[in-house]
């Protein structure tokens, strides 16, 4: 059992994050000497003056815009975050000469699927992700351990991507799961919201926001102004967490 640890999340906007709380409840829970910092960077090239200052980290998470950008500091990907192409959990392993070796995670998949079996997933086929960051990589990752398909949306046509402006009733009544993986609607900005056209979401669709601060986004509550069902990003956070503090704790 870990004793004492120093932890943190790096990433460029924080003021939303929840991660500081829930682990230091943990670190009460487990009666364990930790802390927990938010540490705003604003390059990843900022990655080694961050570890210079914190010589003393176990490890940190990762989250936007950096999941993806962190890949060639690593000395070790884990075989799901390398299929995933991004990494939220970092370990840092120190030899007894001083220097250190950055092993890296993906724990957002297993926990946006594990919070998906709330659902009836035999009525989910196909499902649409708002995005193309790292987080929509880990959820179509976990989506396809399921067997769903995955359609991604995005401003800018790509191979298998669509854009916004593309969307049309069609594509919202052959996919019943809608999922936000875009910050958009995070605080302090809780008015904004994906463009989509809302009109089209329908009572039978599960509508998805890996935002958990506010706990209703804009896009929650239109997407429930049309009947739809809806879960926000709090449970994958407290799950992803977990998996986390696993990595973390091991010897």
């Amino acid at each position: 059992m870990v004793s004492e640890c120093r932890l943190g999340l790096i990433g460029r906007k924080l003021g939303h994050s929840y991660s500081k709380i829930l682990f230091e409840k943990k670190f009460s829970a487990l009666n364990i000497s930790g802390t927990y910092d938010l540490c705003e960077i604003e390059k990843i090239e900022d990655l080694e003056i961050f570890l210079d200052k914190n010589s003393d980290f176990t490890g940190f998470n990762v989250t936007v815009p950096y999941k993806k950008s962190i890949l060639p500091y690593l000395d070790y990907i884990d075989s799901h975050a390398k299929a995933i192409g991004a990494v939220n959990t970092v370990k840092i392993i120190r030899t007894t000469d001083g220097q250190i070796s950055l092993s890296g995670y993906n724990t957002d998949w297993s926990g946006f699927l594990e919070t998906l079996r709330t659902f009836d997933l035999t009525r989910i086929k196909r499902a649409v992700i708002l995005g193309t960051g790292g987080a929509s990589k880990a959820v179509a990752y976990a989506l396809t351990q399921l067997g769903i398909k995955t359609t991604f949306v995005s401003r800018t046509e790509k191979d298998n991507v669509i854009t916004y402006q593309n969307l049309t009733k069609d594509t919202f009544d052959a996919h019943q799961l809608i999922i936000n993986t875009t910050p958009l609607g995070m605080y302090p900005d809780t008015e904004d919201a994906p463009h989509i056209p809302y009109e089209y979401i329908k009572a039978e669709h599960i509508c998805y926001d890996l935002i958990y601060n506010p706990g209703v986004t804009e896009f929650l509550s239109r997407c429930s102004n049309q009947g739809a069902t809806i879960k926000n990003g709090f449970e994958m956070l407290i799950r992803q967490a977990e998996k986390a503090w696993e990595i973390w704790s091991r010897r």
